[in-house]
């Protein structure tokens, strides 16, 4: 069994300190805190506390790279208390605190995100910033103590622990869920979604999103077998957590190519899937896909493959006609002739990334996080902006606009309107963005059953679809 010894820090002066000469294993998974006497309040947290006229939700932070601080300055703008920051990585905690300095802020710090959720008595709710092989576990649990919960994308690892939120997600509506894809807040990808509801594109005939080259991903790569040390304050086993065990290797993993091993990420797919995925499954309403067909270039490795097309085929959907959904990156993009030529002259150049909805009256073209910046209809000779288009703007506005997607989560814990991007709308897109990545592993073309979480014509893709949590990790 495998211990780091975690080291005792000088005092900062803060109200909670790291413990002293604990150690970490899979048994005990770093059952410490940074909590000082008198730093915890006892009692029941109260879940909708911020509705209240006199009270603010009290956040805590699990997760505290580049998106977890990401999201920490975010919400310093919405009139909330931070209490809490937890992450496995000192330096991480460390940096985090220096982004408060300046605020009245003087969170607890944890290293184990149950140590948050069971002693930080007045804590509402929570942000989920950790690497994607983490989200499920700390997401579940997280629910299961009555806690908002605030989670990036994609929202889970695997198909089944998507389904899993779903479920609980649906049993526990008095708590108030957002999946961390920004875009959802856009109002270009809301106008966009109005105006292909109301059928200025005619029926949509296909769709293509693209994202050339994905950061963090380096097709090829095989698991190193001889470690480098690890670093002061990095709990590695514990990083690690539920994925299968491997040394630590310097630049490979954390703290940010972790999103290229399909045993911590999901590739280019679960990094941008559920951005570029967001608009047609909103505008068009679509629930699974019947057919997945994937080829990619470097596969059966532990790293994403490069090269990659993936064509999800949608069937009938009420009176909504089937459409198809294609898929490009990691060095590909669509063809030239399928690029609007006006759309390349306006960009100068073919765009690296973005999201074309093609009907048979226009099409739609944004980029991956806002869906629909642009629109043309047949005959015009120019593409237009999506808001100062003249011959749709009789077409009414159907969807709230709203003040940021992260500000749209706290305010909804406080009593306000739903969220957009709730675990159900969330989960499900999640869903159809890791079938995809299930059809990549196997390259093969899946009769995929959605419902049923399963290849009818693939018994083996269940391998990818569930989850496998390392012994001793299963939460």
């Amino acid at each position: 069994m495998r211990h780091n010894s975690i080291p005792n820090p000088k005092s900062t002066g803060s109200n909670t300190q790291l413990l002293e000469h604990s150690s970490l294993s899979r048994r005990n998974f770093l059952r410490l805190s940074g909590t000082a006497a008198g730093a915890l309040v006892l009692g029941v947290p109260t879940l909708l506390k911020a509705a209240g006229a006199n009270s603010k939700l009290n956040v805590g932070f699990i997760g505290l790279g580049g998106m977890g601080r990401g999201r920490l300055d975010e919400i310093l703008a919405c009139n909330v208390n931070v209490v809490a920051l937890c992450d496995v990585d000192e330096h991480q905690l460390a940096e985090a605190k220096k982004a408060l300095k300046n605020t009245a802020f003087t969170p607890t710090l944890y290293v184990d995100y149950r140590d948050l959720l069971e002693k930080q008595k007045d804590l509402d709710a929570v942000v989920i910033a950790t690497p994607d092989h983490w989200h499920a576990p700390i997401a579940i649990a997280a629910l299961k103590a009555n806690k908002h919960v605030f989670c990036e994308k994609p929202l889970t690892h695997t198909v089944e622990e998507a389904r899993e939120l779903r479920n609980l997600a649906r049993k526990n509506t008095h708590l108030v869920t957002q999946m961390g894809n920004q875009g959802s807040a856009s109002p270009n990808m809301r106008r966009g979604i109005e105006l292909i509801q109301a059928g200025a594109l005619g029926r949509v005939n296909e769709v293509h999103c693209w994202v050339k080259n994905g950061a963090g991903c380096h097709p090829g790569l095989a698991q190193p077998t001889v470690g480098d040390p690890i670093p002061a304050g990095l709990h590695w086993d514990a990083w690690v957590g539920p994925a299968p065990y491997r040394v630590y290797k310097r630049d490979y993993y954390h703290a940010w190519n972790w999103r290229g091993w399909f045993d911590f990420g999901s590739g280019v797919m679960g990094d941008f899937g559920c951005h570029a995925l967001n608009l047609p499954f909103r505008a068009l309403k679509l629930d699974y896909p019947k057919r997945i067909e994937a080829q990619g270039e470097l596969t059966g490795l532990p790293t994403y493959s490069a090269q990659n097309r993936i064509r999800f085929q949608f069937g009938q959907r009420g009176q909504l006609a089937p459409v198809d959904v294609h898929w490009y990156d990691q060095g590909v993009m669509p063809s030239n002739d399928i690029l609007p030529a006006s759309l390349v002259e306006r960009l100068g150049g073919a765009p690296t990334d973005g999201v074309l909805m093609v009907g048979e009256n226009g099409f739609t073209f944004g980029n991956v996080w806002t869906g629909s910046d642009y629109i043309q209809l047949k005959d015009e000779k120019t593409i237009s902006g999506i808001h100062n288009h003249e011959a749709t703007k009789p077409i009414a506005q159907t969807l709230p606009r709203t003040p940021g997607h992260v500000k749209e989560w706290v305010e909804a814990c406080a009593g306000g309107p739903a969220t957009f991007s709730d675990f159900e709308t969330g989960g499900h897109l999640t869903e159809i963005a890791l079938s995809g990545v299930v059809a990549l592993k196997m390259q093969r073309p899946l009769e995929w059953n959605g419902e049923k979480m399963r290849a009818e014509n693939a018994p083996e893709a269940k391998q990818f679809i569930q989850s496998h949590y390392r012994t001793g990790w299963k939460m």
